[in-house]
């Protein structure tokens, strides 16, 4: 009988001392990380033993189904993964966990070949995720036998993380690794076998082999799906599993409006399943609100896309799944490294949900109303975010229009197929609300020649009007900036479009009376060309903010450049012909009405309301 063999101390190389604690405080910022990385090392043993023994079915032993088995102890305070899969020998124990960042997985990838490359379902590309272990134990073990070895070859490895590790022999009668953890004061939560699952389910639900936890009587309880839907060809999925799908991922009670299912194969390939829901999230306009796509390399989970990586903020209505074979990562897979290949990822991906996009509303009108009444106000960041598909999101966009008062929406190509001859800019008025823009007196002169103007009345449509400067070649222009030109067009009453009259000599007075009597408060007083009923009306320069704009940006406590108004009087209003005619009328007070009627009628409030309301019930007195 031989004697039993005293256990060896081994020293980390490359200075794993602080390699070790560099990684345990600072790599992973979620300790439950631990699991995932430990599962995943499961899996590619499984891997690699499927690999070999297609060419020594031997390897299998009498055990040719994988499993990887979870179990705790409470009394122990230890968990155990174990798997079924190649296992190590003497040899691969000091290389692979004597060594940070040289990885058994990464050397048996580099051997592969061809079609083998491209199958291989192995995830532990770093080298470090077996020493997540230390985030939550403060001693761990590993019990293995390298497949086709015989079992008085098996190894025992320990280690407290701190330095060094122990090597000894010890028989072990099952092929492949047995990983214990001790845990660490504080990390009991990892003893709660609910818990467990959860975090299964969460990382590794998509692994295709079976994920068994122990339920503490000698059962075992498969706790993962082991299949990934999003890597089966779409000709054997059903709708009704597309839907599932995605009532399981996003936790929404309605069905999808639109999926789209691609792989991507070549010299890096990739996987992503999309889908565009039917109803908008509570929390779509939280700055936290962690929507975004979830990655996963090779069908285990990494993270999800809060950063908007692989798709835009205005997108982030979208849900689905991005697989890729060889995505890089940093090493605690935690965060996407900027790279071509996600580049190539995120355009893709645009792309298809935008074409998907276009095609609803061509063929399906009805659900791109749905689409849109959830979503629209989302999709307008567009042209902010993403200038070079811009003219796509504008084709995608909806307005409400004085075309259609009964409140259904136009799109900007409808506008261009209606433009009158002559027509040159597509016109757009915004305001704080869809009554004050509809009833705006700056559409007085659109309506009587029957001109088209689009009604923005989100505070989104600011910043779109701001980035998106043309459709179609034509531009876009505010109603409410600068000189208004549109004699080209013609009118009802002047049908050979000639030139509106100049104001009379009195009106021309009266301005000037008007503009002494209002001093700073505007920039200018002049004769309007675009009230038909209104006595007047404010509007800003062609270049300066819309007032509705500056309301906004004084509201969010931005300091504004002084810009003052200018109030346009309508010469044929009887008001002014009246005040025109009347040297002897008290100019001030008529001056503040007017100005005050049309600071309101443009959605503004008064600095003296009661003021406003004592001058008003003097001049009507």
């Amino acid at each position: 009988m031989s004697e039993p063999q005293t256990p060896e101390t081994h020293e980390f190389q490359a200075e794993v001392r602080q390699l070790l604690d560099l990684m345990i405080h600072s790599l992973y910022s979620n300790r439950e990380i631990f699991l995932r990385e430990l599962v995943s090392n499961a899996a590619d043993a499984a891997d690699r033993l499927r690999f070999e023994a297609l060419q020594d079915p031997a390897l299998f032993e009498d055990d040719p189904e994988p499993v990887v088995r979870l179990s705790m102890d409470e009394n122990a305070r230890t968990i155990t993964i174990s798997d079924n899969g190649i296992g190590m020998n003497r040899t691969d124990v000091i290389d692979n966990l004597g060594t940070i960042a040289r990885s058994g997985t990464r050397r048996f990838l580099d051997a592969l070949t061809g079609d083998q490359k491209q199958d291989a379902q192995l995830i532990g590309q770093f080298g470090v995720g077996f020493y997540s272990a230390f985030i939550v134990a403060d001693e761990v073990s590993v019990h293995t036998r390298r497949a086709g070895e015989p079992a008085e070859n098996g190894v025992l490895w320990r280690s407290d993380g701190k330095g060094a590790f122990t090597l000894e022999d010890s028989p072990r009668e099952r092929r492949g690794t047995e990983v214990t953890l001790h845990l660490a004061d504080g990390q009991d939560e990892f003893l709660d076998r609910s818990r467990l699952r959860q975090i299964v389910r969460r990382y590794s639900d998509h692994i295709a082999l079976p994920i068994e936890l122990a339920d503490g009587e000698g059962e075992w309880e498969t706790v993962n799906q082991a299949s990934a839907l999003w890597m089966r060809p779409k000709a054997e999925i059903t709708d009704e599993e597309y839907r599932k799908f995605y009532q399981q991922l996003s936790f929404d009670t309605e069905p999808p409006l639109e999926w789209m299912h691609n792989k991507v194969e070549g010299n890096q390939s990739y996987t992503s399943l999309l889908f565009i829901p039917a109803q908008r999230p509570f929390d779509l306009f939280e700055p936290e609100s962690g929507h975004g796509l979830r990655l996963y390399v090779r069908r285990v989970f990494i993270m999800e896309d809060r950063e908007h990586r692989l798709l835009p903020r205005y997108l982030r209505f979208v849900r689905g799944v991005v697989d890729s074979d060889d995505l890089p990562l940093n090493v605690s897979r935690e965060l996407l490294q900027h790279n071509r290949l996600i580049d190539r990822i995120r355009g893709a991906s645009v792309k298809r949900v935008l074409d998907a996009l276009e095609r609803m509303a061509r063929d399906d009108a009805d659900r791109y109303a749905r689409f849109w009444d959830a979503f629209g106000t989302v999709l307008k960041e567009g042209p902010v975010e993403d200038p070079g598909n811009a003219q796509k999101v504008a084709g995608l966009l909806r307005f409400h229009s004085t075309h259609n008062d009964g409140g259904a929406t136009v799109s900007l190509e409808d506008y261009v197929r209606r433009m009158r001859q002559g027509q040159k800019s597509i016109y757009y008025l915004t305001g704080e609300s869809l009554a004050a823009v509809r009833n705006s007196p700056h559409l007085e002169v659109f309506r009587k020649r029957d001109v088209e103007v689009l009604l923005l009345a989100e505070p989104v449509d600011e910043w779109l009007v701001a980035h998106l400067n043309d459709f179609d070649g034509r531009p876009l222009q505010a109603v409410a900036k600068g000189q208004l030109e549109l004699d080209e067009l013609g009118d009802s009453d002047t049908p050979d479009g000639g030139e509106k009259p100049e104001a009379s000599d009195s009106v021309k007075a009266l301005i000037s009376r008007i503009s002494e009597a209002l001093g700073d408060r505007v920039s200018e007083v002049r004769a309007s060309a675009r009230l038909t009923e209104s006595p007047a009306c404010i509007v800003v320069g062609e270049h300066e903010f819309g007032m509705n704009m500056q309301r906004m940006l004084k509201a969010a406590g931005h300091e504004l450049p002084q810009q003052q108004p200018v109030l346009e009087i309508n010469p044929d209003h009887p008001i002014i012909q009246r005040l025109a005619e009347d040297e002897q009328a008290p100019i001030d007070e008529w001056s503040a009405l007017l100005l005050e009627q049309s600071v309101l009628m443009d959605g503004g409030r008064l600095e003296d309301p009661a003021g406003f309301v004592r001058r008003m019930n003097r001049l009507l007195d």
